[in-house]
């Protein structure tokens, strides 16, 4: 099978090979192109040096030359070429004590992780397949090149990536290979909580993140996330549910679109229900209050794993409110939308439609028709240009203080007021009227306290 290669690619082999130096592309690439898939980033391995390399192009980066790698630019694009090489012991289950070039693509090619990532093709040699890449590919399987033991022994991510191309692909993992994931499920506690973040993101974005269940079968969320582990075990004997809380989640999980901080809510949007969950004489089960339970222990999870401030305040919100079910009213609406954030929305209605497909029947249809409604009424509000943020306010703090008020917090209590009567009284929302109403408060001497938005 020919495979068509970038020009860029073609040109970067090319030269090396009119140098007398080998040269393929490799990895991802290859197996993406086989599975009619365009490649993300294109890696190129040679025989020639990192040197040698550096020497046959005009614009280079060195960016991990003592591993071998050199990255050729051509225009904006980069391109990672790398030296054949074999890998010293791994003593730490991350790094390699040594590198080591060689000649041989061979000895290259059975270093690397799975026989779907371990083939590499050029125009002149074909597709080079030393360990049934292409078969695996054709029957989706994910496998190890030689003994799974050692490749997970030599970086124990592995074992998440080997889940991860499970969930994106779609394969199943070959018996070996898994068993050898659940053996040493263990040792990923070397690996960087920087790392797993990565995996963990690809996984819940891909096509099939309810294979989730699978890193908590291997034992591996043990490790990272044992809050999930708690979750498998929660039942739910309740009319509303018919999954554990583990359950439910990951049924919920690719109900919404494969976007990062949607998939992270739905992981995360019971979490609190473990720790708050009560069961009344019946024996029915209650979650009172699970919501900012959930959202505090989301908070600490998601720094643990290392994400950053702006995903951890999107994800956060999202669990506070996923359950949240205003009056359909347009005036408590409204409130619900100043108090929520105008930023969650609409993807909490992705949300909240997801985490009621993934319970059971009881009710449903009621529930769905809320959340249209709900939804119905947002849209018009936003259409309408209602006021539904204070920064949206025709009257502003410096309005207020030319109006003889100090800066200070009475200027904030005095726009909070006034904000919390245009949420009441939209058509207000007029600089004349609003300044109005300031200047009889202060005329009064009588500006109340800011309060939350209720």
């Amino acid at each position: 099978m020919k495979m068509m290669l970038p020009d860029n690619v073609t040109n970067i082999i090319q030269t090396l090979q009119k140098n007398g130096h080998e040269a393929y592309a490799v990895g991802g690439c290859v197996r993406d192109l086989y599975l009619g898939k365009t490649p993300a980033d294109w890696d190129i391995t040679t025989s020639a040096s990192p040197k040698q390399v550096k020497s046959l192009f005009l614009h280079t980066i060195d960016t991990g030359i003592a591993h071998g790698t050199v990255t050729v630019m051509m225009g904006k694009e980069g391109y990672e070429v790398t030296t054949y090489r074999v890998d010293g012991e791994y003593k730490d289950g991350r790094h390699p004590e040594q590198v080591m070039f060689t000649p041989l693509l061979s000895e290259d090619l059975c270093r690397r992780d799975f026989t779907i990532n371990a083939m590499a093709y050029n125009e002149d040699q074909g597709l080079v397949d030393l360990f049934g890449g292409l078969e695996d590919l054709q029957k989706g399987i994910i496998r190890c090149v030689g003994n799974p033991q050692e490749r997970f022994s030599e970086d124990a991510l592995r074992m998440l990536r080997a889940l991860r191309f499970s969930a994106q692909l779609g394969f199943e993992i070959e018996p070996n290979t898994y068993h050898a994931i659940c053996r040493l499920a263990p040792t990923i506690e070397k690996v960087s909580m920087e790392r797993i973040m990565v995996e963990l993101n690809k996984l819940l974005t891909s096509e099939h993140p309810e294979r989730m269940a699978q890193v908590y079968e291997t034992g591996l969320t043990k490790v990272f996330l044992p809050e999930f582990d708690v979750m498998m075990g929660t039942p739910q004997n309740n009319k509303h549910h018919c999954y554990s809380v583990g359950e439910h989640t990951l049924h919920s999980l690719g109900l919404v679109p494969a976007e990062k901080n949607l998939r992270l809510a739905m992981l995360f949007h019971d979490i609190g229900k473990p720790t708050t969950r009560t069961t009344d004489e019946g024996g029915q089960d209650h979650f009172y209050h699970h919501q900012e339970v959930g959202a505090q222990m989301t908070g600490e999870i998601l720094r643990r794993l290392k994400y950053d401030n702006d995903t951890i305040a999107s994800v956060k919100r999202f669990v506070r409110f996923h359950d949240e079910r205003p009056k359909i009213n347009r005036t408590v609406i409204r409130k619900a939308i100043a108090r929520i954030g105008l930023s969650a929305f609409p993807d909490l209605f992705a949300i909240k439609r997801a985490d009621i497909l993934a319970q059971s029947q009881y009710h449903r249809q009621e529930k769905m028709t809320q959340i249209d409604e709900f939804e119905a009424i947002y849209r018009d509000i936003i259409r309408s240009g209602e006021c539904v943020e204070k920064k949206n306010l025709n009257i502003s703090g410096k309005d207020i203080m030319d109006l003889g008020v100090a800066q200070g917090s009475l200027v904030g209590d005095l726009l909070e007021v006034l904000f919390q009567h245009v949420l009441e009284h939209p058509e207000h929302n007029q600089p004349q009227q609003l300044l109005s109403m300031a200047n009889s408060y202060i005329q009064q001497g009588n500006i109340p306290k800011r309060k939350p938005v209720e």
